[in-house]
Order: C-alpha cells, then sequence, then structure tokens
C-alpha cells in the first residue's frame, strides 16, 4: 500500500483537476450555478445516477492508483495493465462513470443543455481513446493489451465472462 500513496496522492489531484472541471466547474458555468432540484422521479433518477457514476470512478481510480501504480492521466500513466474489478467487463468504465454522473446532473436540473454538453463530452471521450490512448496501451502493453481488447468491448459491458 506505500508503494500506491503516491499514485493515490496523484490520482486524487487529478480527479479533482479534471473530472472536477468536467463534472462540477463546466457545468455550473453552463447553467449559470446550479438551480435547486425540483423532486419528482426524475430528480431520484438523477440523483442515483450520479451515485452509481461517481462509484464507477472512484472504484476504477483506485485500481489504478494501487494495481496499477499510476494515475488516469496521461502524463503519469500505470506501470500495470489494470484488468482487475471494473475493466473485466469493460474496458473503459472510468469514461462510463464521468457520462454517468453527466446523464444523472441533466435528469436533476432538467437541463437539455447539460444533456449536449455530456453527448459532446462522450464524443470528445471516444475520440480521445480511439486516437490516443489505445495506441499508446498497445505501445506501452504490447501483446498483453491486444488480448484484452480481444476480450473485452471498449464501452458496452461483457457482463459474462
Amino acid at each position: 500500500m506505500t508503494r500506491a500513496l503516491g499514485p493515490i496522492l496523484k490520482t486524487l489531484l487529478f480527479t479533482i483537476l479534471v473530472p472536477g472541471s468536467v463534472l462540477v466547474l463546466i457545468p455550473s458555468w453552463i447553467m449559470g450555478g446550479f438551480p435547486k432540484p425540483t423532486g419528482g422521479p426524475v430528480t431520484w433518477l438523477g440523483m442515483v445516477t450520479i451515485v452509481a457514476g461517481t462509484a464507477i470512478y472512484f472504484r476504477c481510480a483506485w485500481e489504478f492508483a494501487v494495481r496499477g501504480l499510476g494515475t488516469p492521466a496521461p502524463i503519469a500513466p500505470t506501470k500495470f495493465l489494470v484488468t482487475t474489478a471494473l475493466h473485466r467487463y469493460v474496458r473503459n468504465p472510468m469514461y462510463i462513470g464521468v457520462f454517468g454522473v453527466l446523464l444523472g446532473e441533466a435528469a436533476l436540473f432538467r437541463a437539455i443543455v447539460l444533456l449536449t454538453y455530456a453527448v459532446f463530452c462522450f464524443a470528445a471521450a471516444y475520440l480521445f481513446v480511439i486516437f490516443y490512448e489505445e495506441p499508446t496501451l498497445q505501445r506501452q502493453f504490447g501483446e498483453s493489451y491486444a488480448q484484452y481488447r480481444r476480450s473485452v468491448p471498449r464501452w458496452i459491458p461483457k457482463l459474462h465472462r
């Protein structure tokens, strides 16, 4: 665990700066602040989706720091390929968690502008994965990453292995 302390602290810093900006700062700026939720089933659905997305993100961040001995940040990547926990079912669960939080915020605040922002963020993440992340992981981890790509889907979880 002491070996992972540095990656854990770096992952926390990354989480505050990047997902914190994407999930809190920018949506607040887009909306001119967050309005008070109005209640009802859509509000509850939004809150549940935010909690689930947040849990997914932090579970993956923990795996990156503790098992991969790195961070989600491209400037401080993992030393080991992470294929445990949620990564057994889908290659990009962290992005799915972030997208879930954005969808939850759109529902919670009943904001089409946040739904549009969420779609934009997903498109940006998709392009980042295709053009940067996957080629980089292929170079870094070689055949083990190629095997992982063949057995685990990119976006839609495979619920049985």
